[in-house]
């Protein structure tokens, strides 16, 4: 479902639960009967409680490994600080996208129960009786942890349609009612047929293809996940809403989609043919035919900051060829190759950011230096000690005729300044 094979592990009970290790990892605590009440007929809620009405079994699934075992809560915490000593997460909080990691979900256990005249009874239950429940659902157990989505290289998981319905069969299984004799009867473990509101991502592709996106096909993971989890401001999210809003699709209400990673990966397995799909950079960069690819496409001299669309579009053929003969596809190329014209351009532009700084800075310079220079060659001027103009400009860095000039608006200056 995911485009990528991976081991799915098997439902256990842990070390220290079981009978023949003495059930060394667990020690029950229940309140004693006289904390454990129910007064419907008191008149505030602080009344109607027992103080050790808050005290919770449960056991515990980690979902990644298989791995279940069992426990309880500290009956004198209040209910808030209780919640913080379970292991895992509980179903209702965590949805039916990606899954935490750990990935380790509580089952809560019930333990009032009404008995056949109709009064309230409380059962707490050993760790024998806890460790032959958990026998008991192991296969419902195993079918979550068998049908959930793993995707991508790391096997992340993901609920899918199949796994949530299972789930159901666990919290199903692990509530109890009591016969005539008071005696604890579980109920029956079953293995329900997925409803048709649980609908798989994939399916609901396969059978809307025209809402299939072709850029999936080479898309990097980062593209493909940020798809996943497109949220809408109202209806659907995920796939079926990215795909479905922007077209006025609307798709009927009361159904909840399953597998939105699993099912964008899996399209892109599906359209990379068998071969294997790559980061562009990551291939260009790291693998031996990729950096023999980028050299082999460099012109010597040329600059990637120069190359016009076309060119990059060039390269992108090259590399895809190069790529699929060496058995992958390259996702997000085009993307790759406009950020390191991108950045190569950026790169440019510091360099003439900086030039024009600095010419700048020179050109405040040069007048400073310039009006020192006018203001010694007027005093030079004004002596008229008998050097001529090519005698001055080779002193002031100037040409016989620009000194010339000079000379000649300081001799006019002076006559206005004596008529006057």
């Amino acid at each position: 479902m995911s485009g990528t094979e991976h081991s799915k592990p098997t439902a256990h009970v842990i070390v220290g639960y079981t009978p023949q290790d003495g059930f060394v990892a667990v020690q029950l605590n229940p309140p004693p009967a006289e904390y454990v009440w129910h007064d419907r007929r008191a008149e505030h809620d602080q009344e109607r409680f027992g103080p050790g009405n808050g005290y919770q079994q449960w056991l515990a699934v980690d979902v990644a490994t298989g791995a279940v075992w069992f426990g309880d809560t500290d009956w004198r915490t209040q209910d808030e600080g209780a919640a913080h000593s379970l292991p895992g997460h509980l179903r209702a909080t965590v949805g039916d996208g990606a899954l935490p990691s750990p990935a380790v979900f509580m089952l809560l256990l019930t333990h009032r129960a009404v008995d056949d005249r109709g009064a309230d009874a409380w059962r707490f239950f050993g760790v024998k009786e806890l460790y032959a429940l958990v026998r008991r659902v192991l296969p419902l157990v195993q079918r979550v942890i068998g049908s959930l989505h793993r995707v991508g290289p790391a096997g992340d998981l993901e609920w899918s349609a199949e796994a949530a319905t299972a789930w159901t069969d666990l919290e199903q299984a692990c509530r109890f009612t009591l016969d005539a004799a008071g005696a604890v009867v579980w109920a029956e473990p079953r293995m329900s047929q997925v409803p048709a509101w649980r609908v798989e991502v994939e399916d609901f592709l396969a059978r809307n293809p025209e809402l299939c996106d072709p850029a999936w096909a080479t898309a990097t993971d980062a593209e493909l996940d940020a798809c996943a989890a497109y949220e809408a401001d109202s209806g659907y999210g995920g796939v079926p809403g990215l795909m479905c809003a922007p077209g006025g699709v609307r798709i009927e209400e009361g159904y909840t989609f399953y597998g939105h990673r699993a099912a964008l990966y899996a399209y892109r397995a599906a359209a990379c043919g068998g071969r294997t799909p790559v980061d562009a950079g990551l291939w260009l960069r790291s693998s031996d035919t990729g950096r023999s690819s980028w050299e082999g496409a460099k012109v010597v001299g040329a600059s990637l900051a120069d190359a016009p669309d076309c060119m990059l579009d060039h390269l992108a053929e090259r590399f895809r060829s190069a790529a699929a003969d060496d058995g992958v596809v390259l996702t997000g190329l085009t993307a790759y190759l406009r950020q390191q014209r991108a950045e190569e351009r950026t790169a440019v532009d510091d360099v003439l950011s900086a030039t024009g700084e600095e010419l700048k800075r020179l050109e405040e310079l040069l007048k400073e230096v310039r009006l020192v220079r006018n203001t010694v060659l007027t005093r030079v001027l004004s002596w008229t000690d008998g050097r001529d103009d090519e005698v001055i400009a080779r002193l002031a860095a100037m040409s016989p005729g620009a000194v010339a000039e000079w000379r000649e608006r300081l001799t006019a200056d002076r006559s206005v300044e004596s008529e006057v």
